[in-house]
């Protein structure tokens, strides 16, 4: 039963949800049925069919619409006297910046990925307002609560680090339907549409009839005068044709596994794909440039339906068109989105044809997106309780209620019958680089190295900072923003190219670098060691940074990661992006941090051999006592 407390703490909080999809529907409709008053909802993607299952606020004729919008216009319907404002937009965008965040009571996360939670987890710290976070994967669930200097901010913790696979499986020998979506989406896909001046595994170049080294095509530049279709059959054939032909060259590789068979654009009986009449600029099913469709020009509507060999080749011609003429001015600068339809309907007929081609099952779209996105949806049940769980948070956080407190943890096999699991928050980890400030430490060969390495796998990749400002002393080395002068722009798009140590302000081994995202307000600093040689399979990146603790360095000089948390991928060289539905996120498993350890409800009585395995694995249950045995602990 609320209290007169409790429902004055709620009628006059302004609440901001980010992300309206499995658990947003549920949190939406919670919220406004305990009578918050004014909610505010930030979601950038439109409704597909597959949402509807679990979505409850939409309906079939609500798809290619804007989430945020549509879950405002149903709500409205039950609760029309309560203000709810709706933003079909990024959470990154800079308009949600930190004065924006300082307008609300709290911040409550229903987000689809790593890194739009840890930008929200920034600004939240930066605006001083309390952020209750939540995630669900089947019937697996949890609900967190994130208050600046009283309890660990979401990133006190490591998250777990994606799959990855050997460069040489994804390249030469895929045995699974996942090498080939990692394939299409890492490789061919960042390929063609991404930046030009990454490296990439993929065999880029032919030789001519005569096979002269002379004569060599880039066979994926584009020419401007090129017409598209004979331009995207050139790429097809090269790919799933001739490289095939160059991998069987190699009679060794093949020895103990099944051939591939190359295959080629004029074997394929493309007349078999019926494409629907109309408007051929009809590519989309609104204006958003991410719903621009193939499907939609050759009429194939259920994306669960698996296509044939002739259906993927189409698709993937058609798809590949669609980028050039209808989104020209992206490419260079793409990356892979589950959310962009296009772009999951290129990596889906990609991976097909190479499935195709080496003796795989081909699959559908919806469970090729799946496993290209990392997807487990989410129970509907299971988001309900979540989403009340998060309301309950909520109103604790707006009480300043501390002492009650609790992350909560949705077993999928409860013990002695207990479905959720309630633990303390810990204390901030004092050697969080996010809320502590805590110094990094880079290892790089500073010689060979370019800031261009430093600034896409590092700073962007591994410290999700959007728009970043790197100094060494008071000399400025590298910043973006749109009201940079001209000569400015020039200068740091120079230093992007120039190696490490041949900056203007040398990076060398013993400098510190300070990094700033403007936007997250995020400082952090990073302590360089010069390294000569890296293994390429477990550590790709040529780098390793460590954090959130200080690396011991061991006699030889190398630096341990025992007392520090490597942020690295150290076992292969591809990855598989850990990006969830709109509604999931793995239980991270990591031991107790420093300070208070968490403490499980009065009702657990769990003793260390009675708990299941989800929970061994989470983060929830890190209580070790002195002697480094597990101990139970009760909340009174």
């Amino acid at each position: 039963m609320v209290t007169d407390e409790q429902l004055s703490a709620i009628k006059g909080a302004k609440v901001l949800m980010v992300g309206a999809g499995g658990i947003g529907c549920e949190l939406l409709k919670t919220l406004a049925l305990s009578g918050f008053q004014d909610i505010h909802i930030i979601d950038m993607d439109t409704i597909e069919v597959s949402n509807l299952n679990r979505q409850f606020l939409f309906r079939q004729s609500h798809v290619g619409q804007s989430k945020a919008k549509v879950a405002r216009d149903a709500i409205l319907k039950v609760r029309p006297n309560i203000n709810i404002t709706p933003y079909h937009a990024n959470v990154k965008d800079p308009d949600f910046n930190v004065d924006f965040f300082k307008e609300f009571s709290v911040v409550l996360n229903g987000l689809d990925n790593l890194d739009a939670r840890r930008h929200v987890n920034r600004l939240c710290l930066a605006a001083g307002v309390p952020l209750v976070e939540s995630g669900t994967t089947g019937f697996l669930g949890q609900v967190t609560v994130h208050v600046k200097g009283k309890t660990e901010c979401y990133e006190c913790q490591p998250k777990p680090a994606p799959k990855t696979y050997p460069v040489c499986t994804i390249t030469s020998t895929p045995s699974k339907f996942v090498h080939c979506i990692v394939w299409a989406k890492d490789l061919l896909f960042a390929k063609l549409f991404g930046d030009k001046n990454q490296e990439n595994d993929l065999n880029v170049r032919s030789t001519d009839s005569s096979g002269s080294s002379e004569h060599v095509e880039d066979v994926f530049e584009w020419k401007k005068d090129e017409d598209i279709e004979a331009y995207g059959k050139r790429v097809y054939d090269h790919v799933f044709g001739y490289n095939i032909e160059v991998a069987l060259s190699n009679e060794d590789s093949w020895k103990n596994r099944n051939k591939p068979r190359p295959i080629y654009i004029k074997d394929v009986a493309l007349t078999e794909v019926t494409q629907q009449n109309g408007d051929p600029d009809k590519t989309s099913v609104s204006g958003d440039p991410l719903s621009v469709s193939a499907m939609t020009i050759l009429g194939l509507k259920n994306p669960q339906d698996v296509w044939g060999l002739a259906e993927n080749s189409k698709v993937f011609l058609e798809a590949l068109k669609l980028f050039f003429l209808k989104r020209a001015k992206e490419i260079g600068n793409l990356s892979f989105d589950k959310d962009d339809q296009l772009a999951v309907e290129f990596v889906t007929a990609a991976a097909n044809i190479r499935a195709a081609s080496f003796g795989i099952p081909l699959h559908s779209l919806f469970e090729a997106k799946g496993i290209a996105g990392n997807i487990v949806h989410a129970v509907a049940t299971t988001n309900a309780i979540i989403a009340g769980l998060i309301v309950i948070e909520a109103i604790k956080v707006l009480q300043n209620n501390e002492k009650n407190y609790r992350m909560t943890y949705c077993l999928e096999h409860p013990a002695r019958k207990m479905l959720l699991m309630p633990v303390e928050p810990f204390e901030p980890n004092k050697s969080c680089y996010v809320c502590s400030e805590t110094p990094l430490w880079l290892e790089i060969n500073t010689k060979r190295s370019k800031l261009r390495d430093l600034v896409e796998k590092i700073v962007k990749a591994k410290l999700g900072m959007n728009l970043p400002l790197i100094m060494h002393g008071s000399a400025l080395l590298y910043e973006v923003g749109d009201d940079l002068e001209e000569d400015m722009v020039a200068n740091y798009t120079a230093n992007l190219e120039k190696v490490l140590a041949e900056l203007p302000s040398p990076v060398t081994g013993g400098t510190i670098l300070t990094v700033e995202d403007l936007q997250q307000e995020l400082t952090c600093n990073i302590n360089i060691k010069h390294r000569e040689e890296f293994d390429e399979e477990k550590e790709p990146d040529g780098m390793v940074l460590s954090g959130w603790t200080q690396p011991v360095v061991s006699k030889n000089g190398d630096m341990s990661k025992e007392n520090g948390a490597s942020t690295s991928n150290t076992s292969q060289a591809v990855s598989v992006e850990a990006e969830e539905d709109d509604d999931i996120e793995m239980l991270p498993a990591v031991g107790a941090p420093a300070g208070k350890k968490r403490k499980l409800s009065e009702d657990s009585n769990f003793a260390g051999s009675d708990l299941p395995s989800v929970v061994d694995d989470s983060e929830a249950i890190a209580m070790l006592d002195e002697n480094g045995e597990r101990k139970k602990k009760r909340v009174q």
